[in-house]
C-alpha cells in the first residue's frame, strides 16, 4: 500500500491511566518490544515530565526500538518539552506531543486562561519544541466542545509555528460520528498550509462510540487513528485498535484503506495487555474474546459447518487464534513441549525450557489435557516469577470449620533470603494476606481480588488478580497455580513486591540526583 492508516498507540500513556492499572518497568518494555512485532506505527511511550520512573522508561524504550517511532507527552511547558526531548532523543524517529485544553470549561475552571493566551501558548510551545523536534504533533484538549472558530484558530496557530500533525482528542467522549467527522471535514475546508498536514483522530468511548466516531474520522480524512489495545484507558477507555484495525480491513470495501498492522499478532497483543494491566478481555470482547469465533446456536454450527463464511466474516488464524493442533499430555516429551512453544509464537532457549517442562509434567500430571492457554498461563506465570524480586517459597494453612484459620507463608527474596511469619483471619486468604503483610511491614487495602479459571473444567489453572493500595500506592499482582489459595498468595506477594521494587528504585533514583 502506498498509504495506509497510521496506528498511534497510546497504550502506555493512556491506557496506563486506566484506574488500577500500573505497569512496570519490564512490562513497558515488554509491551513496547511486542507493539513493534505488532507493527504500530508510532507509540506514546508516556509522559516523562510526569515522574523519573516514567522519564527512564521512555528512555529505554527509545534506545530498544527499531523501527517504531516513539512519542513523548508534553504540556504547553518549556521543562515538559526538554523532558521529551532529553527521553527520546536516541529513538529512531523521535516525535513529541504537545497539548493545551481549548473548550470554555477547560479554560475557565482548569487553565483560568483567555483564548487570547492560549493561541500565545501554542504559539510559543509549539515553535519551541520545533526547535528539537522535526515531527510535532499538536492537540486541542477536549476539541469536541470547544467553539468551531476557536478550533480553527487554535489548529492555524499550531500548523503556523511549525506542527505537522493534528490530533483532535474527542477527551471525555462526547461526541457521535457525524458531528466528530464534520470536525474533520471543517478544518481541512478552513487551514491554509502549503505543508502536508497528517490529521488524526482520538477518541474516548463514554459513550460507546469510540470506534465508530474514528472510522467517521477516516471517512472525512484522519490518517491516523490514537488508541490502545483492548480499549484500555481512562473512565470507559479509548479507540480499541484490534477492533479500529479489522473493521478497515474487512470493509476495506467501504474505507479503501487499511492499517500496517500485522494482525496475526492481534490475539497475542491482547492477551498480553490483559494480563500485564490485570483485566480480563470479556468473553464477548469483539475480535479477540473468547466467544468471538463461538457459535453456539445449532443453525450456526449447522451453517460454520458447512461453510465458516455463513457467520464468519473472518477467519480466527486472521487475529491469532490458532487450533490446537498438537495435544499436550503427561505423556508429552521435551520435543513435542519445545514444538507447542514455537507454534505459540515463544523463542524460548532450550536451557530456559527445562524449568517450563518441569512445570507443564506437574500440570499434566492433574489435567486431562494441557491447552494452549494452559501454555500462555505457564509462560506468563514463569516470567512474573522470575523478574520478581520475592517469591512464595511455602505457604501452609489450618482450617478450622465455624471458627478462625491461620496461616504460616514464607517467601524468598531473589538473594535467597528466606522470611516467615504467621496469623489468623476470619477466612484462610484473610489469614493468608495478613501473614504477608506482617512480613512486609506495610499498611495495605485490598481494592479488588479476582480469580479466572485459565480453562474450563474442574482440572482448571486458577489466575488470582488483586489489586491493592499499600501506603497509598496503587499496585496490582498476578498469580497462576492449581491451588486456588497457593495463587492467592503468589498474587499478593507480587503486589507486594512490585510496591517494594517501586521504593527501591526511588532511594536509588534520589541519591543519584
Amino acid at each position: 500500500m502506498e498509504s495506509h492508516i497510521q496506528i498511534f498507540d497510546t497504550t502506555l500513556r493512556d491506557g496506563e491511566q486506566t484506574p488500577g492499572v500500573n505497569f512496570s518497568f519490564d512490562e513497558r518494555l515488554k509491551i513496547a518490544k511486542q507493539l513493534e512485532t505488532w507493527g504500530v506505527d508510532i507509540l506514546e511511550a508516556g509522559f516523562p515530565a510526569s515522574s523519573t520512573g516514567s522519564f527512564k522508561s521512555v528512555q529505554a524504550i527509545s534506545n530498544t526500538l527499531t523501527q517504531t517511532a516513539v512519542c513523548g507527552l508534553a504540556r504547553c511547558k518549556k521543562s515538559d518539552i526538554d523532558a521529551v526531548y532529553e527521553a527520546t532523543k536516541d529513538a529512531v524517529k523521535p516525535v513529541i506531543h504537545v497539548f493545551i485544553a481549548t473548550s470554555p470549561i477547560h479554560l475557565t475552571h482548569k487553565l483560568k486562561l483567555t483564548q487570547e493566551q492560549v493561541l500565545e501558548s501554542i504559539k510559543e510551545h509549539v515553535t519551541y519544541a520545533k526547535q528539537y523536534f522535526d515531527v510535532v504533533q499538536f492537540s486541542p484538549e477536549d476539541a469536541t466542545r470547544t467553539e468551531s472558530d476557536f478550533l480553527i484558530k487554535c489548529v492555524q496557530m499550531a500548523v503556523d509555528s511549525g506542527a505537522t500533525i493534528i490530533n483532535i482528542p474527542d477527551t471525555v467522549g462526547y461526541s457521535y460520528p457525524n458531528e466528530y467527522g464534520q470536525i474533520f471535514k471543517t478544518l481541512f475546508e478552513h487551514i491554509k498550509t502549503n505543508q502536508d498536514i497528517i490529521y488524526s483522530a482520538h477518541c474516548h468511548d463514554d459513550l460507546g462510540m469510540a470506534v465508530a466516531n474514528s472510522l467517521a474520522a477516516i471517512e472525512n480524512g484522519a490518517t491516523r487513528i490514537e488508541g490502545t489495545v483492548n480499549g484500555i484507558g481512562e473512565r470507559a477507555g479509548n479507540t480499541a485498535l484490534e477492533e479500529l484495525s479489522l473493521a478497515l480491513y474487512v470493509r476495506k470495501d467501504h474505507y479503501g484503506n487499511e492499517t500496517r498492522l500485522n494482525l496475526s499478532e492481534t490475539k497475542n497483543t491482547s492477551d498480553i495487555i490483559s494480563r500485564y494491566a490485570g483485566i480480563r478481555v470479556p468473553r464477548n470482547k469483539a475480535i479477540v474474546g473468547q466467544n468471538a469465533f463461538s457459535h453456539e446456536s445449532g443453525i450456526h454450527q449447522d451453517g460454520v459447518l458447512k461453510n465458516p463464511e455463513t457467520y464468519e466474516i473472518m477467519t480466527p488464524q486472521l487475529v491469532g487464534i490458532r487450533k490446537n493442533d498438537l495435544p499436550l499430555g503427561k505423556l508429552s516429551g521435551k520435543h513435542a513441549f519445545a514444538e507447542k512453544l514455537k507454534s505459540l509464537g515463544y523463542d524460548i532457549e532450550p536451557q530456559n525450557q527445562v524449568d517450563l517442562f518441569k512445570q507443564f509434567k506437574a500440570i499434566a500430571d492433574k489435567k486431562k489435557s494441557v491447552t494452549d492457554r494452559d501454555i500462555h498461563a505457564l509462560i506468563q506465570g514463569s516470567e512474573h516469577e522470575q523478574n520478581a524480586i520475592y517469591q512464595v517459597e511455602t505457604l501452609q494453612l489450618q482450617f478450622v470449620s465455624n471458627g478462625l484459620q491461620s496461616a504460616v507463608v514464607v517467601i524468598k527474596d531473589k538473594h535467597g533470603k528466606l522470611y516467615q511469619d504467621s496469623s489468623i483471619g476470619t477466612g484462610s486468604i484473610v489469614a493468608i494476606y495478613n501473614a504477608v503483610d506482617r512480613i512486609f511491614k506495610h499498611k495495605s487495602e485490598l481494592i479488588e481480588y479476582r480469580i479466572d479459571s485459565v480453562t474450563e473444567g474442574t482440572d482448571a489453572q486458577a489466575e488470582v488478580h488483586v489489586s491493592l493500595n499499600i501506603e497509598g500506592h496503587p499496585v496490582n499482582g498476578i498469580g497462576i497455580d492449581h491451588d486456588v489459595l497457593y495463587a492467592s498468595c503468589k498474587a499478593y506477594v507480587e503486589a507486594h513486591a512490585k510496591y517494594a521494587n517501586e521504593i527501591q528504585n526511588k532511594e536509588r533514583n534520589h541519591h543519584a540526583f
